[in-house]
């Protein structure tokens, strides 16, 4: 349905609201202004529209305008809102808009707009309009799944979309669209990607109608940055708190967006499940997984049969590996309502985590099929692929997402994965350049870009990529290590070993489990720089930490394990040889210094005698006590 499918967010401020029965004379006067001292004036508008909504067949706004009402105190039966006057136009079409709203129900929208044709009321009049456009979806969308297949590029469209265009353009010019028939239009530009237009004309379907919570969706659709943001006239409501926490969660502005919704809660907004959904995302979009996973465990409590965002709980039970979590959560969804989108997705996410690829690519083929412009389906598909190495499949996946939603970062970062895999370097750059545009702190999005340049010979940004990387908050432990290897290639030893030092000092003091290969890579070569430093303790201390991980990782290839003990074996062979020669010289010193400050013959002889002794002593030692020589410790390896 129009009004839900908007995944972004924006807004702004502006001047007065245009009243809603300025141009609908069925809707009554309600101010909205941006105060929410009032809160039941606040409830009674939510509870106003979401019967208007509900009245033209606009079921997702009028869900999301009750769920706000109902966490809202009760109203007194003294201020309960009298339903809206009917006017001379309304009572003519009743009877035409009775019983085409009944076949708009069961989703007959060709006899419902065969009965509304010639109605001169608003409200039937958007009917009319709104259900010619959903038929016109509902055969492209059939002839695209039937015809197709889910992963063909077609080029079917809504053959309505310009003949209402042009009937919609005639009302506007006139003056004679209320803030639905201003929404629809809109609606009908964006799908023509008439981007401009549309923006302009939903701008207007806020300030005529600013409780209208589709408006502000589709709106969030076409704005593409925070800029972008600044330059827009939107009304002066309490709306355009929800949408601006909206716009700035998609925008991956999570502190705003965060900051937005604890605002909404202080005022009265604490028990709406969709404020609480809202944040858990928040927390997932910036990967504090036991953060979003407590938030949405604490809404399953509060709200067990929600289904909305539970795709999202999913991915951050799979991304922890919570199989039986897993599990319950989709055998649970299914009994609610196994034909909707999210259903398919979460267990499209089951089968994937026992890897089963297969299985779980045609649940989300099943998800299209219900929802062709359903974005995580498409992502979710297109890593499906990639498992299974089908490369051109998850290209095209990957592409659908970025034409249903171009700020999915995910797409643009599993472009630039698969083209990497291609060995096409040139084009994974400028994908992952699109992924680190929306996402400027993900470090992964910079470890790859760093990777890019290196395969590219363009070191220079390399290392600028991955200390960026480090410098935002490495997820991985990785960038550290990326950037003391290209140090290392350069030739540049000493910060090398500085990238090296920091990267033990964080794996240390975070107790990450990390591959042991790069730690004792680490351990590795500190040893060799220390010891070209003459360092011999620190050296032997190293060395000795990469021999400790001989055996502890069979993931290892031999040929990797046995160098590295090799190199740390010798290592510390020859730098306890320094430490045993230099003690041995420290203690000749202090011998010969010795001898030289007596004065006494008789203790002079006593002390000859000791040294001959401390020497017979020294020389009757067995073999293998002696010192052995650097140089002699070499040759030996």
């Amino acid at each position: 349905m129009i009004g839900w499918g908007g995944r972004d967010r924006k807004m702004a401020a502006s001047s007065s609201i245009v009243s809603v029965a300025a141009t609908a004379s069925s809707v009554p006067v309600l101010p909205s202004s941006c105060d929410f001292s009032n809160l039941r004036e606040i409830k009674k508008q939510l509870l106003l529209i979401a019967g208007l909504t509900r009245e033209r067949g606009l079921l997702h706004s009028s869900k999301w305008s009750a769920e706000l009402a109902f966490s809202l105190p009760a109203l007194p039966l003294s201020e309960l809102q009298p339903p809206p006057p009917i006017t001379e136009e309304d009572a003519q079409d009743m009877d035409a808009y009775t019983l085409a709203k009944a076949y708009f129900d069961v989703k007959e929208y060709d006899r419902a707009a065969h009965f509304l044709h010639g109605c001169n009321s608003k409200k039937a009049y958007f009917l009319y309009m709104y259900s010619r456009y959903l038929s016109g979806e509902k055969k492209k969308d059939d002839e695209t799944v039937d015809s197709l297949g889910p992963l063909e590029k077609g080029q079917v469209k809504n053959e309505a979309l310009r003949e209402l265009r042009v009937e919609l353009s005639k009302k506007h010019q006139a003056r004679e669209l209320d803030g639905f028939g201003l929404y629809l239009y809109g609606v009908v530009l964006r799908k023509l990607d008439l981007v401009k237009e549309a923006i302009d004309v939903f701008v207007e379907a806020t300030h005529v109608l600013p409780l209208h919570w589709g408006a502000w969706l589709e709106l969030c659709n076409l704005i593409t940055d925070k800029e972008m943001l600044k330059f827009l006239s939107l009304p002066d409501t309490w709306m355009k708190e929800f949408f601006l926490a909206h716009i700035y969660t998609e925008l991956q502005l999570i502190e705003e967006a965060l900051q937005k919704y604890q605002n909404l809660i202080d005022v009265g907004f604490s028990k709406s499940s969709y404020i609480v959904s809202q944040i858990a995302v928040a927390y997932h979009n910036i990967r504090d997984i036991d953060k979003a996973l407590s938030i949405f465990n604490e809404l399953r409590k509060q709200d067990p049969y929600r289904i909305e965002n539970m795709d999202t709980f999913s991915n951050l039970l799979y991304v922890r590996s919570m199989k039986s979590e897993l599990s319950y959560l989709a055998h649970n969804l299914c009994e609610i309502d196994k034909y909707r989108v999210e259903t398919c997705c979460v267990i499209g996410n089951y089968y994937s985590l026992r890897s089963q690829h297969e299985k779980a690519a045609l649940y989300f083929q099943r998800a299209l099929k219900l929802n062709p412009r359903y974005l995580g389906a498409w992502t979710l598909m297109g890593h499906e692929y990639m498992e299974m190495k089908n490369t051109s499949a998850a290209i095209q996946a990957y592409r659908h997402a970025i034409e249903v939603n171009k700020r999915d970062y995910r797409a643009w970062y599993g472009l630039g994965q698969t083209y990497e895999i291609l060995k096409m370097p040139f084009y994974c750059l400028y994908y992952y350049r699109r992924a680190h545009q929306l996402r400027p702190n993900d470090s992964r999005m910079l470890v790859a870009l760093g990777e890019c340049y290196e395969k590219l010979n363009q070191l220079v940004e390399a290392k600028k990529c991955y200390w960026r990387a480090y410098a935002v908050g490495d997820v991985e432990k990785m960038a550290l290590v990326k950037l003391a290897k290209l140090h290392e290639q350069l030739t540049e030893s000493e910060q090398a070993a500085q990238c090296y030092i920091k990267y033990i000092q964080d794996i240390y003091s975070c107790g990450e489990i990390v591959e042991h290969l790069e730690e004792s890579t680490a351990f590795r070569y500190l040893a060799q720089y220390y010891f070209k430093c003459k360092l011999w303790d620190e050296a032997s201390a190293c060395a000795q930490k990469c021999c400790a991980f001989n055996d502890q990782n069979d993931n290892l290839h031999l040929s990797d394990k046995l160098k590295v003990i090799i190199s740390a074996v010798f290592l510390e062979f020859r730098a306890c040889a320094h430490v045993f020669r230099r003690r041995e010289v420290e203690m000749t010193e202090q011998s010969d210094s010795r001898s030289l400050r007596i004065t006494d013959p008789k203790s002079a002889a006593v002390d000859s005698n000791m040294g001959e002794t401390t020497t017979s002593s020294s020389d009757s030692k067995p073999a293998g006590g002696e010192r052995i020589p650097c140089d002699m410790a070499a040759g030996a390896v």
